[in-house]
Order: structure tokens, then C-alpha cells, then sequence
């Protein structure tokens, strides 16, 4: 009985303590003192000098100074460089996502010059395929996906323009800072644009309920989406976990919580009932004008019904009408007398009659439809059509008031809130005032953002420059690249990280490709992926950066290299997603299939895989098992799994057979008969180097074994056993 009450009483002690620790006292603010500021990442990013290293013939960059520095210090030496070849190849797929066609093989390989590599480095940068690679990066940052998901898991319409704008971004090389303040307030900026307000589409990428129990509740959780994606994919912390009570590790508070909050307050989701509506992507202004302009066409196309109307009666009775009878007694009805099957004929014959009509006009009516018909066309003239966006729009009413939510429960208000910023970040303050809006907004957006994508703001910075370095190297120099915080992890190259940051924002501009360029043109990217028997044991995490990493690519990018290699691969870019193939036991389940899911057409979903249709509730099979990223939340890193699904799926698959079949037309197309060009050819596409002799020797024997079968069945196999070596999935 006693251990029971110590237990029972401990529990009574552990409510009590949560619940002052949730409520607070009635919202008053946690206190942030000198001392909360003191944890790494909250300090100003000050560019330390570039350390002197012993081996200082292996420094091309500061990067290698830091880098050997470390390893110098642990009595290590950096591993010798890759192979031209695997160099090669390593710089295609990380830049591109694609691997190398034989002719940019023979064309590096043959270039001895010093410079060879940073001229393919300028030159994957400049490509197109370029953003195609990185744009899906960012888009795992944001929870970029094509439907709501819940039950209904209704599309978002036009959302594919959001996609769109990330890869030019990357395409373009828009400094960060821009691509920072588009994204939050696009709609905001002094040169808003159909560009810019499509980038804020970032505020509704994430799940959407459309038919919530509680709506207020439900208008909490959606700003609740958008807090904690910003402060995670752009700051590095995890503000979220201060919506009921103030954070449990980092000085961050129930109020800072609120106060972003309040910034974002105003949007609101374009919806008709609890149907999402797409908009014409514009400013309010631009909205404004196309629905004047639209107003106008409106009247113009009365007073041409009416033109048209007034020979109507005359026509229909006169029986110059090719209409059936009972077609010409539909039309003569009066539209609220007319009967369902009467209605049915009108829909389907008034084409017709409005064709018969114009054919009937006397010419002063018929000049007077040509001159409205003018009209329009002018009216279309000076105000032209917009694309339609997916964004979240924001009214020239003032701002709602915001309020800390006791719990996160909106039945639970707290005092009132005002934007600002998180007081631990706030050098000079927390509160901002908002710039004056040339567009009929609250402009409190626009100021968050410029203070995210400032110079002397410690996280942003250092965040971006981290996730660049974690694409690279498959880990940041902070390997919890959303959580600079607390119980995030320490930097394992600090002075590292802060070179870079401070160097990006001030001489670089902001700009990733320069980024690219850097961390590309350095000995430690170069570096050979070999392993060290004693290094190996000692830092098996390779925290030190004694080697280059060894690391499975992406879904994407091993699906778009077994098209490339299959010559199926269709580049071009933009527009709607395209739907890839579902198995139909897996749409069995489902009451309609084809609704739920296209048929499958092989051709139009041979496109890259960042266009492939993202639908929450139904992920493709292929990349699921390969570790796409999860669409309900902004994803620092994906799984690395390795289970047996994988394996089957790339042995057995339907995809992957389908590919294998493809690279063996393609070998018999452009090789001949002749098994060891075949084999030499299909290494060449798939692993960017001849193969051995006992490769080729294996090879042949197998396709001299199957001669008594059927020849390209075998080469067929001989493909699929190719596309799944993991040289093929993995960085060189």
C-alpha cells in the first residue's frame, strides 16, 4: 500500500507540475535571459579565420582547411582522390540526378586540363535538369504534395505551379534571401508578381481537412501546419512544440509561438463550402481588375444574347429551323415550364441554334455582334487572363486579433498577441512594424520574412548552408538540419559551418550555385569513397570526413537513371503531374479505381520523377518502398532503410522488368549482335565505366548458356541484373 501511494501521490505531483507548466500563470511570458542565448546557433554568425593545416598541398578551398584541420588533429590523413570516372559520375547524380551519356564520358575523360571539372561543374549547374534534382530537395522541406489527404484527400488545384516556381528558383539561381521572402510574403513585396504570389503557395502545401468536426479547431491546426514548417525549414527550430506550453528544451515560448501566429493570422484559404478553389495568381489589384474586366465581358455578352434573342422567337416559328420539331417546341418553352427531357434536347441542340442564328441575322445585327465581339477583345487586350495558383489570399480588412490558446485548444483564449519574433532571436527587440502595403495587405508577413532573410539573423544562414552540405555528403555538418536547438545536434565542424554561413550571405549574395560550386570545387568532395580499416573502426559515422560517404541514392533518381540508360526518359518539364503506375491489387480495395487513379499510360508517365502526381492518401508503391519522403510534414532527412521489399521491387518489379526490357532493344538497336559491345554498351550507360574482364567473361558465358533459349529474353536479363548491381543505386 505505501509503494502505491508514493506512486499515486507522484502522479497527482507530475499532473499538477504539467498542468502549471501548460497553462502557465493565466499567460504570463516565460522570461529569456543572457544566458538562454548562450547555446551555439542563437549566437551571431561571426566568419572565423581559416585554420593552418600541415598538409596544405591538399587545400583547394577553405572548406579542405577546416576539414583536414580536424582530421589532422586526430592524427588522420583524408582519403586519395576518386577516380576521374566515379568523379564523373558522382557529380552527375548529385547535380542532375542523371547519369552520364557515353559522349560526356569520352569528352571529360579525353580533358586533361586543371579545369576540367570545374567546367562540368558550370556546366551540370547551367542545365535545366539542374533544378529538376534540387527543386525536389526543397520540396521534401516543404510537404509537397498534389491532395489534401484525410479521408476525402480532394486534389489541390494548380498546386503543380508551386512545384514549377521551386525549380526555376534553383534553375535561375535566385538568392536565397529572395527565395526566402517570395515564399512567405510574395504577395507582399512592392514588385509583386504572378511569380511571387505563386511561390505562396508554400502556406497551403500541407494537409487540409475539409470536413473538420470543430472549425475553429481546424483553423488552428492549419495555421499550427504552417508555423511549424517555417520555423523548421527556414530557422532550424521546432517552434511547433511550444503550441500548448512553452518549449520543454529551447528558450522559445507559448507566446513566441502565438506571435508568429498573429503574422500569419490573416491569410485565408480560398474556398467554396469546403471545396478548395485555385485563384487567377495575381496581386489583390491584379485580382480586382481581371474581375472588372470580367464584369464588363459579362454585360457585353448580354447585349449579344440579346441581339441574338431578338430573332429568336421569329426564327423558331418560321420553320427555316433544320431543328426537329420536338427540339424547336423545347426551345419555344419557357425555361420554367420546360420539362427534364425538354431541357436534355435544349443542352444538346443549342449550338445548333445558335449557329442557325448567326446564319440568320440581318447584316446591321450581325455588324452589331462583330462590334461587341471587338469589345471583348479588347477588354481581354488590357487586362489579360492569369494563371491560376494555389495560395492563400489575405483581405484589405484589417487583421483579425490573435490570442494565445491555452492547451492549443481554440475554445481556450488566452491575453492577445502581436506579431513579432521569437524575443530569443530579437537582437533589437521582438516587435516589428509592418511595412506600409502597396497592396492592400497587412504587411506583416513581409516583415517576418526580411527579418528571416537578413545577414545578422544567426539560423538562417547556417541552416541553408547545412542542408546544401547534407544533400552532398548524405549528412549536414549539424545532422538534425531542422533542429538547431537544444537536443539537436552539435555542429561537427562549427567553425565550418559559420565560414560557410557568413560567406554565403555576404559574398556569395545568397546564392546556392556559387554554394554548389565551392563544396564541389573542394578536395573533400573529391575525395574516394574507399574504406579505412582503422578510420572505419575509430569514426565510423566518418564525422571526421576522413573519406566521401557511401550512400544509396533517391527514389528519384534511381527511377529517372533507369529511364535515361532505357532511352525512355521524355525531358520536358512543367505542368500537371503525371500519374505513375499503381498495381492493380493495390486499387482493388477501392469503389471506383480509375477515378482514384488514371489508367496507366506508359509514355506519358516517362517523365522525371518530380512530376509524378503526389497523392497523400495513395502513395506509388515503387517509391514507397524506396523511401520517398512523407508528405504530411517537412521532411530534414529521409528513412535509409535497406528491407527486402527493396530488392524486389527492382528485381521483380514491373517497372523495373519494363526498363530492363527497353535497355535490351536499345543494346540490340545500337550495338548489334555482337554480345561483348552489348556488354561493354550497357555498362557504359548504366555504371559510367567499361567492364572488367571477368565481368565481361561472366556475362558472355551467361548469354552463351541462354543461346538455346530465346537471345533477347536472355540480354533482357542480363539488363535487369545490371540495373540492380549497387554500383547502379548507389554514389560512386
Amino acid at each position: 500500500m505505501t509503494i502505491l501511494f508514493r506512486v499515486c501521490v507522484g502522479l497527482v505531483v507530475w499532473l499538477i507540475t504539467l498542468t502549471v507548466t501548460v497553462v502557465g500563470d493565466e499567460g504570463e511570458e516565460l522570461v529569456i535571459t543572457d544566458s538562454d542565448r548562450e547555446h551555439w546557433s542563437f549566437h551571431a554568425v561571426v566568419r572565423p579565420s581559416v585554420p593552418q593545416v600541415t598538409n596544405s598541398s591538399w587545400v583547394r578551398t577553405p572548406i579542405d582547411a577546416f576539414v583536414l584541420a580536424k582530421l589532422e588533429q586526430a592524427g588522420r590523413q583524408p582519403n586519395p582522390p576518386a577516380e576521374k570516372r566515379d568523379l564523373l559520375r558522382r557529380a552527375f547524380l548529385d547535380l542532375i540526378g542523371l547519369p552520364t551519356t557515353i559522349a560526356e564520358q569520352d569528352q571529360f575523360l579525353a580533358d586533361e586540363s586543371p579545369a576540367a571539372f570545374e567546367r562540368l561543374i558550370d556546366d551540370l549547374l547551367s542545365r535545366p535538369s539542374h533544378g529538376e534534382r534540387w527543386g525536389r530537395h526543397w520540396l521534401d522541406v516543404v510537404r509537397y504534395a498534389e491532395t489534401n489527404g484525410y479521408e476525402r484527400d480532394g486534389n489541390k488545384p494548380s498546386v503543380w505551379r508551386y512545384r514549377d516556381y521551386v525549380i526555376d528558383a534553383f534553375n535561375t539561381d535566385k538568392p536565397y534571401d529572395r527565395f526566402i521572402v517570395e515564399q512567405f510574403a510574395g504577395d507582399e513585396l512592392p514588385d509583386a508578381s504572378t511569380e511571387t504570389v505563386i511561390a505562396t503557395g508554400f502556406h497551403r502545401l500541407g494537409p487540409f481537412d475539409d470536413e473538420p468536426a470543430d472549425f475553429d479547431q481546424d483553423r488552428c491546426d492549419q495555421l499550427d501546419d504552417i508555423i511549424r514548417t517555417t520555423s523548421q525549414a527556414f530557422l532550424g527550430i521546432t517552434l511547433g512544440c511550444a503550441r500548448c506550453h512553452n518549449h520543454k528544451f529551447d528558450p522559445l515560448s507559448n507566446h513566441d509561438y502565438y506571435r508568429l501566429g498573429a503574422v500569419l493570422n490573416p491569410l485565408k484559404r480560398p474556398l467554396n463550402g469546403r471545396t478548395e478553389l485555385d485563384l487567377p495568381a495575381g496581386t489583390l489589384a491584379q485580382r480586382a481588375a481581371l474581375m472588372e474586366r470580367d464584369r464588363r465581358i459579362d454585360e457585353v455578352r448580354k447585349q449579344i444574347a440579346e441581339v441574338r434573342d431578338s430573332i429568336r422567337a421569329e426564327f423558331l416559328s418560321s420553320g427555316k429551323s433544320a431543328l426537329p420539331a420536338d427540339v424547336v417546341v423545347a426551345f419555344v418553352a419557357a425555361a420554367d415550364k420546360r420539362t427534364q427531357p425538354q431541357k436534355d434536347l435544349v443542352a444538346r441542340h443549342a449550338p445548333q441554334l445558335e449557329a442557325e442564328l448567326l446564319a440568320a441575322l440581318p447584316n446591321e445585327k450581325r455588324q452589331r455582334i462583330a462590334e461587341l465581339d471587338r469589345q471583348i477583345m479588347v477588354l481581354r487586350e488590357a487586362t489579360p487572363d492569369l494563371p491560376r495558383g494555389y495560395f492563400m489570399t489575405e483581405s484589405t480588412e484589417p487583421p483579425p486579433k490573435s490570442f494565445l490558446l491555452f492547451r492549443g485548444q481554440a475554445s481556450a483564449r488566452g491575453p492577445e498577441v502581436q506579431p513579432a519574433v521569437p524575443v530569443v532571436l530579437a537582437k533589437n527587440g521582438a516587435k516589428f512594424v509592418s511595412p506600409p502595403s502597396t497592396h492592400g495587405t497587412s504587411g506583416q508577413r513581409l516583415a517576418f520574412a526580411r527579418w528571416m532573410a537578413n545577414a545578422e539573423n544567426p539560423l538562417t544562414a547556417r541552416v541553408i548552408v547545412n542542408r546544401v552540405w547534407q544533400y552532398h555528403f548524405g549528412e549536414g555538418l549539424v545532422r538534425t538540419p531542422s533542429d538547431f536547438g537544444i537536443i539537436g545536434e552539435s555542429p561537427t565542424h562549427p567553425e565550418l559551418l559559420d565560414w560557410l554561413a557568413d560567406w554565403f550571405a555576404r559574398d556569395a549574395n545568397w546564392s546556392i550555385k556559387k554554394l554548389h560550386r565551392l563544396i564541389l570545387s573542394s578536395s573533400t568532395y573529391q575525395m574516394s569513397k574507399a574504406d579505412h580499416p582503422i578510420y572505419g573502426e575509430q569514426d565510423p559515422r566518418n564525422v571526421t570526413m576522413w573519406r566521401f560517404p557511401y550512400r544509396r541514392l533517391e527514389v528519384e533518381a534511381i527511377r529517372d537513371s533507369m529511364l535515361a540508360v532505357s532511352g525512355q526518359l521524355r525531358r520536358s518539364m512543367g505542368g500537371p503531374g503525371v500519374y505513375l503506375e499503381i498495381p492493380p491489387e493495390v486499387l482493388a480495395g477501392n469503389s471506383d479505381p480509375n477515378v482514384v487513379w488514371p489508367k496507366f499510360d506508359e509514355a506519358a508517365s516517362s517523365r522525371r520523377t518530380v512530376y509524378a502526381f503526389v497523392k497523400r492518401a495513395l502513395v506509388v508503391p515503387f517509391l514507397e518502398v524506396l523511401d520517398v519522403c512523407d508528405t504530411t510534414r517537412s521532411t530534414e532527412l529521409r528513412n535509409r532503410t535497406t528491407i527486402a521489399p527493396q530488392a524486389l521491387t527492382l528485381f521483380n518489379g514491373d517497372f523495373a522488368n519494363r526498363q530492363a526490357r527497353h535497355l535490351a532493344e536499345r543494346l540490340m538497336r545500337e550495338a548489334g549482335d555482337d554480345s561483348a559491345r552489348q556488354i561493354e554498351l550497357a555498362y557504359r550507360l548504366t555504371l559510367c565505366r567499361p567492364p572488367s574482364q571477368p565481368e565481361t567473361a561472366t556475362m558472355q558465358r551467361f548469354l552463351v548458356d541462354a543461346a538455346g533459349e530465346d537471345r533477347r529474353l536472355a540480354l533482357e536479363q542480363l539488363c535487369r541484373v545490371i540495373l540492380n548491381l549497387n554500383e547502379f543505386v548507389y554514389s560512386n
